[in-house]
């Protein structure tokens, strides 16, 4: 494989950048790393950009970065682009694919290029956000851009890629400014990996929790109530509803207690807490009696309050309080994204008081549940610390010692995890669990966040030993994130098929006939009482038919209910799991799905 880059202290710089710096490092191949593929996709989008300026002369390009699901290119032109119109362009980057063209690297002067783009506002947008003397442009053929690099030498290397979709995007990302069109792609230098990715796309249409939670009928949306404000069906608002039990009572078997705080609270408390200077552009405000109030963004202020609202005893700790708290969160409406990306969501939250000697055993207990509610779910997880970000409160000396703390607990564990520099949260370090769903995607879910800043801003303490005040640790902890985004992630990795035991519809009863109907009613009945939700489909509809119809609702069971059912006391069962179909009394059937509830515990 021939070399395409070298990696020098953690930075990519291609072969033209190496040259032109006299720079030497560890070569990076044309492989399938993450290294060659972020250079191979830079130039890809490189490459698609070239291929629309041929196609649309008058077009003009803001930026085109790799991001984790390819790349993209964000742009101007005159007509309306649509999916419709990717094939156009992947062919004619095909074509300028087998021109074998040479990328070029060279350098300008500020005024220089000020002077060259002086007729393109994209171009003098993305000036104004840097401030060096000297840029680097790159060329291929007869385009070229304003670009750091790195890329691949020659565009014969570009071969295996895949425009995926096309989007509307905020200039800069900013709702003010005009809406422009944004182009995604793939690519790879391994054909196979390719098609493997493009299968993978196929099946994630497929498990578009948009797609089916309007099949299902979960939520929907509604532009009269407002974007990203999701709407609870009833099949969907009893899926969550089983969710949300399965977790109380977990929470409250391993300690935690149930709290609740004000959605809304006076803006001082977001000033107190560093919100209001470090996460207020994301936060809704209101004033009333004159005085500003602001919606809660994050629990964390409420429980902490909770926790000051009595003296706290070295003995009572850790303390460990959980809610179900509903939070507001101003998403730009470019970003929202079915339930994965809304305004009002719901996160199991908790909050962990605890003494500094406690925290790496409240980590692992944490991660304990972590495990547990994963494995019911069949999900498989990794586990990333995320360290200080660019705009963070608190000394470099706490951020040190904590985020050693938590690495300290993980490895004393034996837990393997990667490091995300700069992603922490802005008052501490933390554990981001992200999940691999049945197709291979990955998903930031949980989060672990060890936090010495609040309890210092809001003067928290605790009595000790020796009956002196001090300060306790806070660890805030979510498993699944938000109920919302969850669900969202459960539904395409299960593609509809709920387990059991949280299964929107558990049963549905198929009476052959008028007068099965009301034995079906007095088992639902008494499965109800069991916490078993059940359906029946009596329908003014051939047997056959409703029996296809209970099938697409991708419910657990089917019960076919007739004569001999009725004298008997007993149920014709389909399993649709299973794939199989059984006759058994009443008693057995009762005993059978009860079975299934208590052997999902977490």
């Amino acid at each position: 494989m021939e070399p395409i880059g070298i990696l020098k202290d953690g930075q990519i710089y291609d072969l033209q950048t190496a040259e032109a710096l006299n720079l030497s490092g560890d070569e990076i191949k044309a492989d399938n790393s993450p290294q060659s593929l972020e250079i191979l996709r830079h130039s890809c989008a490189h490459l698609m950009a070239q291929a629309i300026k041929e196609l649309y002369p008058e077009a003009k390009f803001f930026v085109g970065p790799v991001v984790k699901e390819g790349f993209y290119y964000d742009f101007k032109v005159a007509e309306k682009i649509s999916d419709e119109d990717l094939p156009k362009i992947e062919k004619k980057m095909k074509e300028l694919a087998n021109a074998k063209l040479n990328i070029e690297r060279y350098e300008a002067t500020r005024e220089q290029i000020e002077e060259k783009f002086a007729n393109d506002e994209l171009k003098q947008a993305v000036l104004k956000n840097i401030k060096d003397d000297t840029l680097t442009l790159y060329k291929q053929g007869d385009f070229e851009d304003l670009c750091r690099g790195p890329h691949v030498p020659n565009t014969r290397m570009i071969r295996s890629f895949k425009l995926t979709r096309v989007a509307g995007a905020y200039l800069g990302g900013d709702e003010k400014n005009e809406m422009i069109t944004r182009i995604y792609g793939i690519a790879f230098f391994d054909k196979k990996e390719l098609n493997d990715y493009i299968k993978m796309l196929e099946e994630a249409k497929k498990r578009d929790h948009r797609k089916l939670g309007t099949e299902l009928e979960l939520f929907t949306f509604n532009d009269d109530i407002g974007a990203g404000l999701p709407l609870w069906l009833p099949n969907g608002a009893r899926l969550r509803g089983k969710l949300e039990q399965l977790l109380y009572k977990a929470h409250r078997i391993r300690g935690y207690e149930p709290v609740r705080g004000p959605e809304i609270l006076k803006a001082n408390q977001w000033v107190k807490s560093g919100h209001y200077a470090n996460y207020k552009e994301n936060m809704y405000f209101t004033t009333i009696d004159e005085q500003e109030y602001g919606i809660k963004p994050m629990n964390c202020v409420g429980h902490i309050q909770i926790f000051k609202n009595d003296l706290v005893s070295y003995k009572d700790l850790p303390m460990k309080f959980f809610e179900y708290g509903v939070v507001h969160r101003h998403e730009l409406s470019g970003a929202m994204h079915g339930l994965f990306r809304v305004r009002e969501f719901t996160q199991d939250d908790a909050h962990i008081f605890c003494l500094p000697s406690q925290v790496k055993d409240v980590i692992i207990d944490v991660l304990e549940f972590v495990d547990s509610l994963m494995k019911l779910f069949d999900f498989k997880y990794e586990m990333e610390v995320s360290t200080k970000p660019e705009k963070a409160i608190g000394d470099d000396a706490f951020w040190e010692a904590t985020t050693q703390g938590i690495m300290n607990a993980l490895d004393s564990e034996g837990l393997e995890y990667g490091i995300d520099e700069g992603g922490g949260a802005f008052y501490g370090p933390k554990i981001d669990i992200k999940i691999l769903d049945a197709i291979g995607r990955k998903w930031q879910c949980g989060t672990v966040q060890v936090d010495m800043n609040l309890p210092s801003r809001f003067e928290m303490e605790y009595i000790n030993d020796k009956g002196e005040k001090e300060q306790p640790v806070m660890i805030h902890r979510a498993i699944l994130g938000s109920f919302e985004r969850f669900i969202g992630i459960l539904t395409e990795h299960c593609a509809g098929e709920f387990p059991f035991i949280i299964a929107p519809t558990q049963v549905i009863f198929v009476p052959i006939a008028q007068p099965h109907v009301e034995y079906a009613k007095t088992l639902q009945k008494e499965l109800l009482y069991n916490d078993i939700d059940s359906k029946i489909f009596d329908m003014n509809e051939s047997l056959n038919k409703r029996i296809r119809m209970a099938e697409k609702q991708r419910v657990p069971m089917i019960v076919v209910i007739g004569d001999e059912e009725v004298e008997n006391q007993a149920i014709a069962l389909r399993d649709r799991r299973k794939r199989e179909q059984s006759n058994m009394s009443k008693d057995e059937f009762f005993t059978m799905l009860n079975n299934l509830k208590t052997g999902s515990k977490i």
